[in-house]
């Protein structure tokens, strides 16, 4: 039989607990980004933590963790206090790194809490400023013919454009040098100044530089075209269906935070992804946030497995070997 003392005790507790939701937060939140400032992933967080100040009465300050393709910054947030004052934004990377990695410090499904998924962002393949080939067609057969001299840039193992990458690969039947680079930042700089050929980045990235004319565009990997870049074919339209990723965003806490917060930091994610100026912002850089029924943790669970069984078998079958 339990005391009165430690039924005191356990009110006490349960007290604290109460209060602590109701009041959560009660100081700035830390946003983790596992890429650098200003990269895709960059402009959609910080996007999203501007707004997501204004909801939460504090502060969202981003900080970009780099390094590792994102397990940096994943094993950063997944051995935070379960608080909700430490949240992890990451796109696609998160769902290959179990494949790309042979010992991850984390467990990139059971090892978060997950609050949401946030955006697609398509993607687009891309050239120097002066690559012969004319459309998409011509690309294709330039790179198979010329297969030994083509290098194809991307962000680092794990990146988007590293990904993106070895689907074209695949989808062309031919393999070029890849060159990989410490973010999306040094690898766009070098394809503007021509020292790499091919790049396929999302458009949070090439918007702006295809728009400019400073790089060409050849297609871009969703079923339909877009309306920030309606002139640029999808790649369904340039003979190749097979060839269409796009690169999501998902939320995550510290495995152990408590529902209440979840559910705080999920609300003032989806309010996030009704303001204008986010609709706006995102529309600008050729992406929208994801219906309200997909920014849910149940549904943003279901995806994550889906994608980490998918990627586990593009991955084997590139013949990438874990680092």
């Amino acid at each position: 039989m339990k005391t009165p003392l430690r039924y005191a005790f356990v009110t006490l507790a349960l007290a604290a607990n109460v209060a602590g939701a109701q009041t959560y937060p009660t100081k700035p939140v830390t946003m983790v980004i596992p890429f650098a400032a200003g990269g895709p992933t960059d402009v959609v967080g910080r996007l999203l933590a501007q707004s997501m100040s204004k909801t939460l009465g504090q502060q969202v300050i981003v900080e970009n963790t780099v390094g590792a393709g994102g397990t940096i910054a994943a094993t950063r947030v997944a051995r935070a206090a379960p608080d909700g004052y430490m949240v992890l934004l990451h796109h696609i990377g998160h769902s290959t790194a179990p494949s790309l990695y042979r010992k991850l410090p984390y467990d990139a499904l059971n090892g978060f809490e997950m609050l949401g998924l946030v955006t697609d962002v398509p993607m687009t393949v891309v050239a120097k400023g002066n690559f012969q080939a004319k459309d998409f067609g011509e690309m294709v057969r330039y790179v198979k013919a010329n297969k030994e001299s083509i290098n194809l840039a991307n962000a680092g193992t794990g990146s988007a454009s590293h990904l993106c990458g070895l689907l074209l690969q695949d989808a062309i039947s031919t393999k070029v040098t890849t060159v990989p680079y410490k973010g999306t930042g040094p690898a766009m700089n070098d394809l503007l100044g021509g020292q790499v050929d091919l790049m396929c980045d999302q458009t949070t990235n090439t918007t702006s530089y295809i728009k400019s004319g400073k790089i060409k565009a050849y297609a871009v990997t969703t079923p339909k075209r877009l309306a920030v870049l309606p002139d640029l074919p999808t790649t369904r339209e340039a003979g190749l269906p097979a060839f269409e990723v796009a690169v999501w965003h998902g939320m995550y806490a510290p495995k152990g935070t408590p529902g209440d917060v979840v559910t705080k930091l999920n609300g003032a994610m989806k309010v996030a992804l009704k303001d204008p100026l986010v609709i706006e912002r995102f529309a600008g850089l050729g992406t929208e946030p994801v219906a309200e029924t997909r920014a849910t943790p149940e549904v943003h669970r279901q995806f994550l497995t889906a994608e980490i069984a998918k990627w586990k078998s593009v991955i084997e079958k590139a013949g990438v070997q874990p680092e």
